[in-house]
Parts: C-alpha cells; structure tokens; sequence
C-alpha cells in the first residue's frame, strides 16, 4: 500500500491523526456502541452507524477479513420502566423495538455488522469477567453490588483527559456508603423480585451498563483489538470504563489501539429534545424520506464535526440524489471495479465525506459515478424505483394510473390534440407527478 493510499484515523486517544496499522493485517477488528433499545432509535443514534458503515465498507476493500460488531443493550433501567409503562414483557419489547432498529438501518443503507450482540446473551460472560477482576484486585463487592476500584488503575482518565475531580463530578455516579471511592462504578447491582436478575456469587441481580460492551467485545473480538467506535457523548463515562474494564481483567496495556468518535447531531441548529419538539426517529423519517436521502444528510459533514439535521438539508440531499440518479436512468450501467482515486483518497483522510461527496459530483462516466457513491453506501437501488418511490400516506396515483395517463397523453400527442396532453401532464403535476420527454420516450418521478 502506497502512503498515499494509507489510512489515516483521527485517534481519540492520542487526539491526533494516525496512520492505521492492524493488529493483524490478515484480519481487521472492529467494534461500534449499538443503542439501548427501549423504543424507535432517534436519528442522533443513525449517525454512528451510516459513520462507521462507510469505514467498514473501507476497511472491507483493503483487508482480506473485516469482523465488525455492533451491540444491542437490551437490558437497561430505561427498558425496565419502559416495559412497566407499556405493560409489556421485557422480553416482547426488546424484540420489537431491536427488530425495529435492525430494519430500519437496513433501509439508511447500512451493512449488517458481522455479530450484533444483544447483552442478556452475554451474562454469564459478565459474570465470569466481574469475577475476574476481584481476583486481581480492580473490583469488590459490598452489599450485593460489585464496584470498580477507580484508584487501583493509576491512569484512569486517560481517554477523556479529565481530572479527578472532573471524573467525580461528571460520572454522576451514585453516592453510596458502601463505596470505598467516590469515582468507583457500578459492575453488577441487586434486583428486586419484580425486576429481571441472573444469579451470581453476589447474589441475584443485574449487570452494569459499562461491563456489557467490555464482555461481548472481548468475547468476540478478542482481549485486544483494533478500533473502538461509537458517539462523543459515550467517551466518558461508557468507554473510559470500558477500558479500565476490559485492561484490568486482561492485563492489556490497550483495549482498542483506535478509538473513533462521531460528533453531535442538532434539529435545526437546537439540541434535540422531546420537550422541543424536534425530536425525530428514524422510523418516522423514514416515512416521509427515502433511507439514501437521510444516510446523504449524514454525510453531508465530517463525521466528527457537529451535523445540523434540517428538512432544508434532507430537500438538497434528496435533490442530489435525482440528478445522480438522473445519470444512470435508462443505462446499464455496472459499477467500475475500483472506486475512483479521488473518492477514495477522501476516504482515507480520515473518513472525509463531505470531499469525498464533491469528488464524486465531478464524475461524468456513470460506472466511475456508482462506484463511487457506492463507497459511500449509496445508488444501491435500481433509478426507476428511485424516482417512483413516495412518502407514507399521501396518496396519489398509483403506477398503473400513472402509466394509463402516460399512455393517453401519448394517444393525445398523436391526434394532435395537444391541449388533451398538456392538461393530462398537468393533472399528474398536480399530484406529484413529473413527466420528463426523451428521446426514448416518456418517464417519470414523483416530484
């Protein structure tokens, strides 16, 4: 591999860009925080998966195997109150919302990663790992809790970069007599008769959110591997536990050598919130856009750059997605065995996808255009279907309508009766159909 063609990472760790160098280059490790699935996913969890979708995408044409897993949290406090509030079982709610969730990244374009663990099937993995780090003096229990012990990892805070005090105050971390440091965490908690619980040496309870994502990644992808990915907001206190987690039970200098973070994502230039109003699923997007246009919007800024999510943004993403569309309408076209270099080298800059966008604007062959777009999970479908694609529930003329018009407009033309032609294309508009007229004949989009 040229250093042109190197692969350079922003590393939270380091702060700094570094060129990437595989533990193994035979087979590349990857790990991304999934969400907790109490309900619909927002559109700020879409944006590391669409994120890390393209670096999987990346990784998977430069390596011979790429393992990718992305989690689902499917035990929480929030689902226990969820499931009370609904009068629903546990069990049932996490099965619809996590199924809810699967689909729906499916419809942004997203690869399925190559495991996604859902946490109650790692409990025992939990257990064993809690257990381990009593035995070498990282943890201990009290009153049927199992706490970390913050001060037996001397550089604890190094992800975040935060004081002591800093730790403290920003953990929000219970207060609780039976801790022997205040900054210690949670690993394991008693449940009560009515809440799920696993038996344990401690007793029944329940796992830590922290001591999750640390036993399905060592799991399966081993005690060390090479990137750790998932939102900003997770790089304290989630992630620096994870990693006094997973290095004191193993006895690692490093959990993951890169550590990835993508930035915020605000509702027309606010913080979203329910309370607001601006708060969005993605179900619900999904609706009223088709997935590319809001996988386009979430691309449309660097990764680790705030993104503000607009409907103004989703009209020019769905905007430059006709006219590259428009391109491959009425070809064959195959996408071209390489991704075009300059798409590419976008790409490798630590996933720039907002260059790597332009780049592909100033593609003019069709085949260098797909594959190019393609790098970056979008013109996955056929152009037609594209342009025929319409929101839920608004109606309108159905396709065998549409095309009946089309016919009688074209009898119409044919008889000269032009007036007959122009108000059938017009009564079409008025239902959001365009007709467009080419050489090889007529075609037509949902406006």
């Amino acid at each position: 591999m040229s250093p042109k063609d190197q692969l350079i990472i922003y590393n939270t760790l380091s702060r700094d860009k570094e060129p990437f160098v595989p533990i193994d280059p035979a087979h590349v490790r990857m790990y991304v925080c999934g969400p907790t699935v109490y309900d619909y996913v927002h559109i700020g969890n879409a944006r590391p998966v669409v994120a890390f979708d393209v670096l999987y995408r990346l990784l998977k044409r430069r390596y011979p195997r790429v393992t990718y897993v992305r989690n689902i949290t499917d035990i929480d406090d929030r689902i226990i109150t969820r499931s009370a509030d609904n009068k629903e079982t546990i069990e049932s709610l996490t099965a619809r919302t996590g199924s809810a969730y699967q689909s729906d990244m499916k419809r942004l374009g997203a690869l399925s990663p190559d495991h996604e663990p859902r946490a109650t099937e790692y409990v025992g993995q939990m257990i064993a790992m809690i257990g381990r780090l009593i035995e070498r003096g990282h943890a201990y229990a009290a009153q049927g809790h199992v706490l970390f012990s913050v001060p037996s990892m001397p550089d604890y805070g190094r992800l975040s970069r935060r004081s002591r005090d800093e730790l403290v105050a920003g953990a929000r971390v219970e207060v609780a007599p039976y801790k022997k440091d205040p900054a210690d965490f949670v690993l394991w908690k008693p449940s009560t008769p009515e809440q799920p619980g696993w038996e344990s040496p401690w007793g029944r309870g329940r796992p830590g959110w922290h001591i999750e994502c640390s036993a399905m990644s060592g799991s399966l992808l081993g005690e060390t591997f090479d990137i750790h990915a998932g939102g900003l907001d997770l790089i304290f206190p989630h992630h620096e536990n994870e990693i006094a987690q997973s290095r004191s039970a193993f006895g690692h200098a490093i959990m993951a050598t890169y550590w990835m973070h993508n930035g915020f994502l605000n509702i027309s230039g606010e913080k979203m919130s329910k309370s607001l109003g601006n708060f969005f699923t993605v179900h619900e997007l999904l609706d009223q856009y088709p997935g590319e246009v809001i996988r386009l919007l979430l691309l449309s800024a660097h990764y680790r750059q705030p993104l503000d999510f607009t409907h103004e943004g989703l009209q020019q993403a769905k905007a430059t997605l006709d006219r590259w569309y428009g391109h491959l309408r009425g070809r064959q076209v195959t996408a071209a065995t390489a991704v075009p270099q300059s798409v590419e080298d976008a790409l490798s800059d630590d996933l720039n996808t907002p260059l790597a966008i332009s780049a592909i604007h100033q593609l003019d062959d069709p085949a260098a255009l797909l594959a190019g777009a393609q790098a970056l999970g979008l013109l996955q479908q056929d152009a037609e279907g594209w342009f025929r694609w319409t929101p839920t529930g608004t109606g309108g003329p159905s396709e065998a309508e549409i095309e009946a018009a089309i016919a009688a407009r074209q009898a119409a033309r044919k008889a000269k009766d032009f007036k007959e032609a122009d108000r059938l294309r017009d009564d079409l508009k008025a239902k959001g159909v365009i007709l467009e007229d080419g050489p090889k004949g007529t075609t037509w989009k949902r406006g």
